[in-house]
Formats: C-alpha cells, structure tokens, sequence
C-alpha cells in the first residue's frame, strides 16, 4: 500500500478497527467490495472515490438465456416460467437451440413456431412475461442457423458458436464479426466457448469482436452456469472499455438452474459492472423499447 502514499510520514503500519471498513476508513479508502480486490486499479478508485456501484442480485428483473423440453430442457415453459415469478422476476427468454445443434434437440422452423403458439397458449396466466427467443447457431461461414424472417418474429435472438473450435483464431474471428452484422442478433452468447477445467474455448480476437460489439449493440453475455461463467472478469472489463452493454443468462436446462444468475452477478461484480451495464436490470417496457431500436 505504500506505493499509493498511505504509510507516508509514519513508520507505524499497525492498522486496527472494529470493522473491515474502519480499516479503510483509516487508511482513507473507500470500502472495497471482495469482488474488486485483485490489485487492477481498485485502491486509487478508492482513494480517489471512484469505485463503482456494483450490480446485485436484486437488481436482476429477468434472465435471458435458459431452455424447455422443446430442446434439450428438463421442464416445461410453464414449469419455468413459475419458478421465475417465484424468483421475483418480471420477465424470461424461452431460447432454445436452433435446427443445426440436433446433439440438443435443435427445433427447425415448424416446432419454433409451435413453441411460440404455446407462450401465447400461457399469456397472462403466469405471474410474469415470456419473451420468444431462441439460441441460434452461428454456422461456419458466420450466417445464422435461421432466416431473417424467422429472426425478425422473435422477440430476442441469442447467437452461439457450438461447434468448429479448432478452427483458428481468424477463422473464428470473422466467423463471430460477421454473425454480428446480422441486424438482428441482440446478445453473443458465451462468447470464448470455455468450459472450466473442461476446455479452454476457442481462439479468436476479441478486441475486434468486442468493437463490433460495442458499434452494433449487441450485448455479450455472461453466462451464469458455473461451469461456464463465460465471459471471465478480465474480459468483461476490456469488453466495457469498448462500449459493450452485457446480458446476464443461466443457460438452464431445468427450473432449478435458474438459481444460478447469483453466479452470474458475482461475475459481473468482479467485472467492475454497474447496474446501468445491464440489460436484466431494465424493465419490460425499457428491455422491449431497447431490442427494437
């Protein structure tokens, strides 16, 4: 610490206090939340009163990524659905993989549209909204695994890479930017393809796809799966430099895998993200108004 000038004019380095924050206090520091101390600019953002508000759990009004029995989901869009509301939320994505990722169950254009038949079938009947969505794959030429038109009718439209990991860096690369030029596609989903202590991802540059990011508002997603957490906090903060709004999802398959968006907020946190970062932290009305600009 002496190298930000807190030990300056005393040999005395004893600090005492009741509390974590009287040490701070002391010290002349703002409290500095677990999440931020990794020595990456945390202590002069303190000293300076800059630390960020950081996003908390209650402030997640929705999650965007999880799948049903229409794909590879253990439960209904029902069954979803209420534990959602009974998570306090005022809206969810149905988004199912798309017809090329047939390993889950990937729905082809008539079972989409079935599905949509049954979230108008439900309506107002569940204590919460259901968004139309739909995980679409990014095929190895960049274009999306289903049409314009059929991307237009959705209500959210996630975009994945799912296979060709081996492909190289700059094959993946202009495979991702060019799936970001599709005007319709709202959030990459995550986006390094990491699997922990599973595989590492794909390799690709992601500065430039932040950049394409940042310039299409396309938001990146920070999975909340624990065994994804994709992206990492060091990329969430490069991400942000670029203007990159984010968009927490639990990817879950079933309705008690939506517990795991705490997971997601940690990450976030530990990525410098405010509430304003967010795209679950809008309302409805604010979360439809902002996918159809």
């Amino acid at each position: 610490l002496s190298e930000y000038g807190l030990f300056e004019g005393s040999s005395d380095k004893r600090i005492a206090g009741r509390e974590e924050a009287d040490v701070y206090q002391k010290l002349g520091l703002a409290w500095i939340p677990p999440e931020l101390r990794e020595n990456r600019g945390e202590i002069a953002a303190a000293k300076q009163g800059k630390l960020p508000a950081l996003v908390e759990l209650k402030d997640i009004r929705g999650d965007l990524h999880m799948h049903t029995r229409y794909s590879d989901g253990l439960d209904t869009i029902r069954e979803m659905a209420k534990k959602a509301g009974a998570l306090g939320y005022e809206y969810l994505a149905v988004s199912d993989h798309s017809r090329s990722v047939r390993i889950a169950n990937g729905m082809h254009t008539d079972e989409l549209k079935k599905q949509w038949e049954a979230i108008d079938a439900i309506g107002d009947s569940e204590s919460i909204s259901i968004l139309k969505g739909a995980e679409v794959d990014i095929l190895p030429d960049g274009s999306l695994d289903y049409e314009d038109a059929v991307l237009e009718a959705l209500d959210i439209v996630i975009a994945a890479v799912h296979s060709g990991f081996a492909s190289g860096k700059e094959a993946m690369t202009e495979r991702i930017l060019r799936a970001l030029d599709n005007a319709h596609v709202d959030i990459l989903a995550h986006p390094s393809g990491r699997m922990i202590n599973k595989r590492r991802g794909y390799e690709a540059d992601f500065d430039r796809i932040f950049r394409k990011c940042g310039a299409r508002r396309v938001a990146l997603e920070i999975n909340c799966n624990p065994r994804r957490l994709d992206v990492n906090d060091r990329m969430i903060m490069s991400a942000k430099e670029h203007g990159v709004r984010f968009s927490l999802g639990t990817d879950a398959h079933s309705s008690v895998m939506l517990e795991n968006m705490r997971f997601g907020v940690g990450q976030a946190r530990r990525g410098w993200l405010e509430k304003k970062d967010l795209l679950n932290t809008l309302s409805l009305k604010r979360l439809r108004a902002y996918l159809s600009e």
